[in-house]
């Protein structure tokens, strides 16, 4: 997101209650020749999350290239994102990287504790954002817009659902432009989200298949997973009923090959890895915004590797040639993708 919005912070204790050490997990050896080091805390265990996944490829990456040493600190509650920020500034690292919104409220005011420290937040921003506090973030409503466009064009139905995490303003950003999108090049369309909800919004498979059961019950044949962990429970009830699904994040068509018709990408890792060397180069500070024309998110189909995806809108170049029009109409500002998030 462009910035923090404070009713997320409200959601961080559902979307956080799951299961997992909290301490510190070295993910490579210390780089004791340069000094640098960079350290990355996750809001939960990083498990099957593909998002958290990407952020950690992204840090990783980042640190080898600066010549840093990285360690991983997973958090598993509210209390031990507080615990393991605490353990990450006393070890004064070249950078603390938090992801998600769940920093929010922490960031807003440790970063001004620690002017001498930077920090990074990857996906939201603190309000009153300290000079030594680097925001990256993305407009996540576009790629969803032509993920839409793609369900529109595919639909046979006319029916289409989503299965989220949670139903919050940030989630929405993958909710509300997939229904616009698909309506934009077929007016008839329905379109009907339900939630995952419960102690584990983003990791419960079994939740997110009972939702896009119901869907698919209710006549939905195209069903856009944005469950994050849970998405594996979406691709696998849109399997049994003979329907389709959207993955989020990264290629998932893999795990359901001809079910998957295409995913809604945003490529944390690329923006991470920029903002940490940015950092590194003495060039923190602000927010930088990725969307469709910096390149920081899309689908699939835009892919020169579409035919080797897996994604079966591979089969279709005619919605190819549609989503790359809209998509270069976006980018020229003839197409305006409302912003659930009003920013």
């Amino acid at each position: 997101m462009d910035r923090a919005f404070s009713p997320l912070a409200a959601l961080a204790a559902a979307a956080l209650a799951l299961t997992a050490c909290g301490a510190a997990r070295p993910a490579a050896a210390p780089s004791a020749a340069s000094g640098k080091s960079v350290i990355l805390i996750t809001p939960n265990p990083v498990g099957t999350n593909s998002f958290l996944q990407l952020s950690v490829e992204g840090a990783k990456a980042a640190a080898k290239e600066i010549g840093a040493s990285f360690k991983l600190y997973e958090s598993k509650d509210p209390a031990s994102i507080a615990q393991n920020l605490d353990a990450a500034v006393r070890a004064r690292p070249t950078v603390v990287v938090g992801v998600s919104f769940s920093f929010d409220d922490l960031f807003a005011t440790v970063p001004k504790q620690h002017p001498g420290q930077q920090f990074l937040q990857v996906d939201s921003c603190a309000e009153n954002q300290a000079p030594n506090l680097t925001c990256v973030s993305f407009r996540e409503h576009e790629a969803a817009y032509l993920a839409g466009v793609e369900a529109g064009l595919l639909t046979r139905s006319g029916r289409l659902g989503v299965v989220a995490a949670l139903d919050s303003p940030f989630v929405h950003r993958w909710i509300d432009p997939f229904f616009a999108g698909a309506k934009a090049v077929r007016s008839s369309v329905t379109g009907t989200p339900l939630y995952v909800g419960g102690s584990n919004p983003f990791s419960d498979p079994a939740r997110a298949k009972s939702q896009a059961q119901t869907l698919t019950g209710q006549g939905a044949d195209i069903v856009a997973a944005a469950a994050s962990a849970g998405n594996q429970g979406v691709f696998e009830a849109a399997a049994a009923a003979g329907a389709k699904a959207f993955g989020v994040d990264v290629n998932q068509c893999a795990q359901r090959p001809g079910t998957i018709i295409d995913n809604v990408l945003k490529h944390v890792d690329v923006a991470e890895r920029a903002a940490i060397a940015d950092i590194a180069a003495g060039r923190g500070g602000g927010v930088k915004v990725y969307g469709l024309k910096e390149g920081g998110v899309g689908v699939n189909a835009l892919g020169d590797d579409l035919a080797s995806s897996g994604c079966a809108v591979a089969a279709s170049p005619d919605v190819v040639a549609k989503i790359k029009q809209v998509r270069d109409d976006i980018v020229a500002g003839k197409t305006v993708v409302a912003d659930p998030l009003g920013g």
